[in-house]
């Protein structure tokens, strides 16, 4: 597994982007939990940030595609709206300990 970050690194309603050996990922924290996906939207394979750092909508309640607004949903990735609904982000297996998030690429 490879180190992502110290845990305090990624706030509670956060998303944070990543290049790990030249794969683009990004994490958000809801809760207790992580979830860290693929940065590529299923819709046409570009990234979905806005700007650094940013893939949360307003509400910090969905990720979102800055190309053509498709909304995930944070726990599975799942498209709920726009041109890719069906769809999914791709989910990286990733864990935290005591030393902070670890992703497996």
């Amino acid at each position: 597994m490879k180190f992502l970050c110290r845990s305090e690194e990624l706030a509670d309603a956060s998303s944070r982007g990543f290049d790990i050996d030249g794969q683009k990922l990004f994490a958000v924290r809801r809760g207790a939990q992580v979830y860290v996906y693929l940065n590529r939207c299923p819709h046409r394979g570009v990234s979905l940030e806005w700007t650094p750092d940013q893939f949360l909508d307003q509400s910090n309640s969905l990720i979102q595609c800055a190309t053509h607004g498709a909304l995930f949903l944070i726990e599975d990735g799942e498209c709920v709206s726009g041109p890719c609904a069906g769809q999914s982000l791709t989910a990286v297996a990733s864990r935290e300990d005591a030393q902070g998030i670890w992703v497996s690429v």
